[in-house]
This record gives C-alpha cells, sequence and structure tokens, in this order.
C-alpha cells in the first residue's frame, strides 16, 4: 500500500558568501523535486530565496566565518515555507527604493510574491530568521478544467 508522505524539513547551513547563493537555489530545487507537484512552486521560491539569502549576505552585521541556515518544509495547507537564518539581530525592513537606486528592491519582491512573510528572533536570542510562505502556482491544466 502506497502512503502519501511529505518530505520532512530540509535544513542546510552555507557560508555567507554571495557565491553560496546559487548553491541554496540548487538544494531548493533538489527538494522541490521530491514533492509531486514541488515545480509549482520552483520559479517564485527560488525568487524569494535568493532575495532572502542575499539578504543576509550583503546586509547582517556578522563575521564571515558565521553560517546562513536555510530551511525548506511543505506545510498541512501545501504552502511552501522557506526560511533564512542567520546571527545577526537586526530585522528587514521593506523600504520604498528610489527609481535610480541600485539596490532596495529584494523584499519589496518578496512582499508582492509571497503568501505572507516576516521575521522572527532565534529562540536561543542570537541571530533571526527571515520566512517566506510561498502558494504554487496554478498550472495551465487546472485553468481548463
Amino acid at each position: 500500500m502506497l502512503t502519501n508522505r511529505r518530505p520532512r524539513m530540509f535544513v542546510a547551513r552555507l557560508d555567507s558568501r554571495t557565491e553560496s547563493t546559487p548553491l541554496a537555489r540548487y538544494l531548493l530545487r533538489a527538494y522541490l523535486s521530491g514533492l509531486s507537484d514541488g515545480e509549482r512552486y520552483t520559479d517564485t521560491a527560488e525568487l524569494l530565496l535568493s532575495e532572502l539569502f542575499a539578504n543576509a549576505v550583503q546586509h547582517t552585521h556578522t563575521p564571515d566565518d558565521h553560517h546562513i541556515e536555510i530551511r525548506f518544509t511543505l506545510t498541512p495547507d501545501h504552502l511552501l515555507r522557506i526560511e533564512v537564518h542567520d546571527a545577526d539581530t537586526e530585522h528587514p525592513t521593506l523600504r520604498a527604493a528610489a527609481p535610480d537606486d541600485e539596490h532596495g528592491r529584494g523584499l519589496f519582491l518578496v512582499n508582492e510574491l509571497a503568501h505572507r512573510w516576516g521575521s522572527a528572533t532565534l529562540p536561543d536570542g542570537i541571530g533571526k530568521f527571515t520566512w517566506a510562505l510561498i502558494t504554487p502556482a496554478v498550472t495551465p491544466s487546472l485553468l481548463t478544467a
């Protein structure tokens, strides 16, 4: 008898360098490939993970030898939850970028594309995690059904 089992939460610790962002996306794709409808999350999830990971690399005030932890899990109501943990205590804030700003639109994308997002202090008081909930994309076959 086959049972419908969800993959467990995936957790990885990566170097806190910009070059780790492609590895984070690769690990996310690998996690999603284990879900029966994982491809429905891929595009939005990769973009949002990239933005959250890049924020953790660029805007945290922690030593370079600290790792950034990423976590993925599918919630019981079929939302993909991605988390990015870092050792900084400053929480991200949504801001409006000026038209000529080269940076500052990452959280705007997260705010627009995530079902919900936020950040919280880690239970041990050292650092924080930023999370986003992602809804599955509607596939064309579901639109015609």
